[in-house]
């Protein structure tokens, strides 16, 4: 019987995000992958005739996953709340490391408003991320799109800064964080994270941080 109110569930949660929460056909595939793929490890991995008992993540989870889309919170304007629901479904993908499936949602999302900045500027970190850390043609052009829906939003520079560094293009990430540092107002929220991964990064940069200034992977953070 448990299986049956399963499959029941995940049938009920896709009509739901289809018919009610308005799915792009392009993020709808992700959304069915993502249920088939959870009915498929629940199949795998649990016991229903079991007393309930903590268990440990089957899945390794990247420590980072949940700190990138937290800090894209930060940076972006917070002033204006977070009414995008494929976004929103994106960062829960992208929390879980699901980075391909959340960039499936999020093309469905910008088909549907290419001026959407914030969807933009969550594919490329979700394209980054997705590739371990490197800047591909298709996140570029994600960063730029963001950056070109929104010029003053401090979120596309300081995004794909940082993907430049991940990817050893230090002084194009050090002009884009410069530039953004110089018109972010002293108040900003997220102004001293900034002026700290530019230090860090001049501080490798001329050699003067040396292994202190990059992260586990071998470049600056």
């Amino acid at each position: 019987m448990i299986w049956v109110l399963v499959v029941l569930l995940a049938v009920a949660g896709f009509a739901f995000m289809v018919f009610v929460l308005k799915a792009p056909r392009g993020g709808r595939e992700a959304i069915a992958a993502a249920l088939v793929l959870g009915i498929a490890g629940y199949a795998s991995q649990a016991s229903p005739g079991l007393p309930g008992q903590p268990k440990a993540a089957v899945e390794s989870i990247s420590g980072d996953a949940a700190a990138m889309v937290d800090a894209r919170g930060k940076v972006s304007d917070s002033s204006i709340p977070p009414n995008d629901r494929w976004v929103v479904i994106a960062d829960g993908l992208a929390r879980n490391g699901r980075y391909g499936d959340a960039a499936a949602v999020l093309r469905g999302a910008v088909k549907a408003n290419p001026g959407n900045s914030e969807a933009w500027l969550a594919m490329g970190n979700a394209l980054v991320a997705h590739s371990d850390g490197l800047l591909t043609p298709a996140a570029l052009y994600a960063f730029r799109r963001a950056a070109r829906a929104d010029p003053e939003a401090p979120g596309p520079p300081f995004f794909l800064g940082l993907a430049f560094a991940q990817s050893g293009r230090y002084a194009e990430a050090r002009r884009l964080w410069a530039d953004l540092l110089e018109r972010t107002p002293q108040d900003a929220p997220f102004r001293d994270a900034l002026a700290e991964q530019l230090d860090r990064l001049d501080a490798f940069i001329g050699g003067q941080g040396g292994g202190e200034g990059m992260s586990a992977g071998g470049s600056p953070p």
